[in-house]
């Protein structure tokens, strides 16, 4: 197995962790390179459901598993997930999670920012999960910062933390009108959590290079999915960092060199949480159906997800920005029962025919979908392991995905297990 990325090709929630999960087997090491826990992955193991939000799916492999430079990180968060593991008998320590010095870490005020701002916006709000990401990532790219590297230097984390206070509670009292925070207690926990967690920081590129020069493999594990990138996805309705596959290499030090295969998970359908523009969406029985049998509510936050018929036109999107070598086509058993299916080709926007994603939300609310209509399924394919054993009209949907993106489909899921795959093009 070489270096594979895996990222979403839709709006997230493509079933990335069972992905993740299921590959690990055949990685010595898996990396989460962007976003926070704002994302969450579920995977089901012998019939026993995990969820994950900052520590990678590898972790239940056995794998080495990193959280590196490009992730922001809730300490609070991080330490209960570790604890929730070793609760559930996972073996998670430092010798096998290891968080990047260079990565930011997540404080009260950012969480304090992120909602004040969401009650200000009223009904014009993104939908934010108010877990603080895209302050930090503010701070971030305005060098307000703290990552790790000063959050362990006490002298350095103080000054830091002093000036980030005065400024963000100035925001959070005279502009947004809400509570101001305590410098001396978010001092105190997080001074708490540098001790407990400093075993675990590392110099994440360097240990990365020194695995790949002896010749071990490393899987790259993208949350949230393709058209949620902060530069190429529905802008404003984005995350805050960059979730294509490119970021792989910026969010976690290594050369694009040693990137072999980029896998993009596909959902055999399309859903979407929050707000912003959805050309294919269901609000009939069909979109209800889909998202009780699917089980479309959010690993992190809980929330419904908005349902619609598979949309091409994103997913070649996402094959394009990506650099795809191959698709894992999940929830396929979903499908199950409907008579018949749509994909969606293309959009006819203001009397015209497109194949693209319009970047103006003002279009692309505007887009029609042009469908293409397939014939549905109605056996329930959540036991068959072997492709030659799928209805004939479940290959032929899965034969035009491949076709319409040009990409091959190299995994199919049935089922959330990990046993409950299909492997029809080895990436190991």
């Amino acid at each position: 197995m070489g270096n594979i990325v895996i990222v979403g090709t839709q709006w997230g929630d493509e079933g990335k962790g069972k992905i993740v999960d299921l590959l690990s087997e055949h990685a010595d090491s898996v990396v989460r390179f962007q976003g926070g826990n704002n994302a969450g992955h579920t995977m089901v193991v012998a019939g026993e459901k995990f969820v994950s939000h900052l520590v990678p799916s590898g972790i239940l492999q056995g794998k080495t598993c990193y959280i590196a430079n490009g992730v922001v990180v809730d300490p609070s968060v991080l330490l209960e997930e570790i604890d929730y593991l070793t609760g559930k008998g996972v073996d998670i320590g430092p010798h096998n999670l290891r968080i990047s010095e260079k990565a930011h870490v997540i404080f009260p005020y950012h969480k304090a920012l992120d909602n004040a701002r969401e009650i200000s916006d009223g009904k014009k709000k993104i939908g934010t999960t108010g877990r603080g990401i895209g302050p930090c990532y503010e701070d971030k790219a305005s060098r307000r910062g703290i990552r790790f590297v000063e959050l362990l230097d006490p002298e350095e984390f103080t000054d830091r933390l002093s000036l980030n206070i005065r400024e963000k509670n100035h925001m959070l009292t005279s502009f947004f009108g809400a509570d101001a925070l305590t410098e001396e207690s978010i001092h105190k926990e997080y001074t708490d959590y540098a001790r407990r967690l400093a075993p675990y920081i590392a110099n994440v590129p360097v240990e990365l290079e020194e695995r790949m020069d002896k010749g071990e493999s490393i899987l790259f594990e993208g949350a949230q999915g393709t058209h949620l990138d902060i530069d190429h996805g529905t802008y404003p309705f984005v995350t805050s960092s960059n979730t294509v596959s490119g970021n792989a290499c910026a969010g976690s030090g290594v050369g694009p060199g040693r990137i072999t295969d980029v896998l993009g998970i596909v959902k055999a359908y399309t859903t979407r949480v929050g707000a912003g523009p959805f050309p294919t969406e269901l609000l009939d029985d069909t979109g209800k159906f889909i998202q009780e049998k699917g089980a479309e509510f959010g690993a992190t936050t809980g929330r419904t997800r908005r349902c619609g018929w598979l949309d091409m036109v994103i997913i070649n999107n996402a094959a394009r920005l990506n650099g795809l070598t191959g698709l894992v086509i999940t929830k396929l058993d979903v499908l199950g029962s409907l008579p018949e299916l749509k994909i969606c080709t293309g959009y006819t926007l203001d009397g015209k025919q497109i194949r693209y994603v319009p970047t103006s939300l003002k279009e692309l609310e505007r887009c029609v979908p042009i469908y293409e209509i397939l014939p549905g399924w109605e056996e329930d394919i959540s036991g068959i392991l072997d492709y030659d054993a799928l209805p004939e009209t479940a290959k032929q949907y899965l034969q035009r995905i491949e076709a319409l993106a040009g990409v091959p489909v190299s995994i199919i899921s049935v089922g959330p297990g990990r046993e409950e795959t299909i492997i029809l093009h080895t990436v190991c």
